[in-house]
């Protein structure tokens, strides 16, 4: 749970912060949103620089919940997030803190692209339809697309990103040598639909994440309009 809420407050902050700065930096004067290319690029810069900050986390993250599924004798045992991380500088050298930085850049990248791009692509169609209104019914319903659509883009690289993280060293040599390993290795040995195995519970798990996400996130916007920018 520490290593998920210190991941959330990195990684999440950063990604959200910088796509909403970029969407109104590069918007119509007159307000109108920039084009769907345009919010998929900008999902791309964010979702890099929110995945560079949050790395230590995630490999915390990772290394926490994969724990207890390892023989007895080759468990780290990390007692928080912040226990993991100073001893894995320690151990293993200030540079693990980022390993696995490139497939958790790249999985950042298709994610917000998918996800930041689709909501607000959503949430625009919906608002164009003329049976919606700028409110929680519409972000409601413009997050549920958009988890839909990210869980469809994510899982592909959420496993290479996984797996390279978790992996360890057999014989002096790592699991995989990287990202494309992965993926030809998932593909030949379990099969292509293997690659979104699972998409049922990942779905129910990032739909809900992206609701929340989107709805704490316009309702906060909403209240900074109010109460800083139209003082």
């Amino acid at each position: 749970l520490s290593a998920g809420l210190l991941r959330q407050a990195t990684y999440t902050t950063t990604r959200l912060g910088i796509y909403s700065v970029l969407l109104e930096r590069f918007g119509g004067a007159d307000g109108t949103p920039p084009p769907f290319l345009a919010k998929a690029a900008m999902g791309m810069t964010a979702g890099a620089a929110g995945a560079f900050v949050g790395t230590p986390a995630e490999v915390a993250l990772i290394r926490m919940t994969a724990d207890g599924r390892l023989p007895p004798g080759e468990r780290r045992g990390y007692h928080n997030v912040f226990d993991a991380l100073v001893r894995m500088a320690r151990e293993e050298g200030v540079l693990t803190l980022w390993r696995g930085c490139i497939p958790t850049m790249a999985r950042a990248v298709v994610v917000n692209a998918a996800q930041l791009a689709s909501y607000s692509q959503s949430k625009q169609f919906l608002l164009d339809s003329g049976h919606f209104h700028d409110d929680i019914l519409c972000h409601f319903c413009a997050s549920m697309i958009s988890g839909l659509v990210t869980t469809a883009a994510s899982m592909p690289v959420d496993i290479v990103k996984t797996r390279i993280q978790n992996m360890r060293t057999i014989d002096g040599k790592p699991e995989y040598r990287n990202g494309l390993d992965v993926l030809l290795k998932v593909v030949r040995y379990e099969g292509f639909f293997s690659l979104w195995k699972g998409f049922t519970p990942y779905y129910a798990r990032l739909g809900p994440h992206t609701v929340l996400t989107f709805i704490f996130l316009e309702q906060m916007n909403k209240w900074y309009q109010r109460l800083f920018l139209s003082a």
